[in-house]
């Protein structure tokens, strides 16, 4: 799995609309944020201006369990364009793909064959796909994926941390979290 953080947007929009409440100025809102965001209930909406695109690029197992999350817009690689363009290769897959399933699947490419190409893409078939959410959101995610026993989860919720701007606002006590060598992420 590789995540890259392109762009996030909308912290000091979101500490100005949680001044209103307060009728106090945004530049002290950094405290009331951080007491508020997980108290959930409405108090914590004010995490849903802070928008995050990011580019990834992991199995269809994991993709198809991030579907999960609606307050997501993704734009993805189309097997259904570029899948027969070239035979592929053990760096499409992940590294439990056997070889002899990205043989079949290379079969069915070299016949021009793309239905059962797609038929037999395996869920370790890596995709990439370009996404944007909110910090609500990837609270959530971490929260209920925190875990969880897909491993690609605590990969995707250690680069979140380490890629995002408040990563206070995203999970509590995250430190534990950041200490990871495998960690594939980058900041643009």
């Amino acid at each position: 799995m590789i995540v890259r953080a392109l762009e996030e947007h909308g912290y000091d929009s979101a500490m100005l609309g949680l001044s209103l409440s307060y009728e106090q100025d945004k530049g002290k809102m950094k405290a009331v944020a951080e007491r508020l965001c997980f108290k959930g209930g409405g108090h914590n909406k004010f995490l849903e201006s802070i928008v995050v695109w990011l580019d990834i690029t992991a199995t269809r197992k994991w993709w198809s369990q991030m579907d999960t999350y609606r307050h997501v817009t993704k734009q993805s690689s189309s097997t259904m364009h570029t899948l027969t363009k070239r035979e592929l290769t053990k760096e499409d897959f992940s590294s439990r793909t056997v070889q002899e399933t990205i043989d079949t699947v290379n079969h069915f490419i070299r016949e021009g064959d793309l239905l059962s190409a797609k038929d037999n893409l395996p869920e370790g078939f890596l995709q990439r796909r370009i996404v944007c959410t909110n910090y609500m959101t990837l609270q959530r995610m971490i929260n209920q994926r925190a875990t969880h026993k897909l491993e690609e989860w605590q990969t995707f919720i250690k680069a979140i941390l380490s890629l995002t701007k408040h990563p206070e606002f995203l999970r509590e006590n995250n430190s534990s979290m950041l200490n990871s060598n495998e960690l594939l992420c980058r900041k643009m």
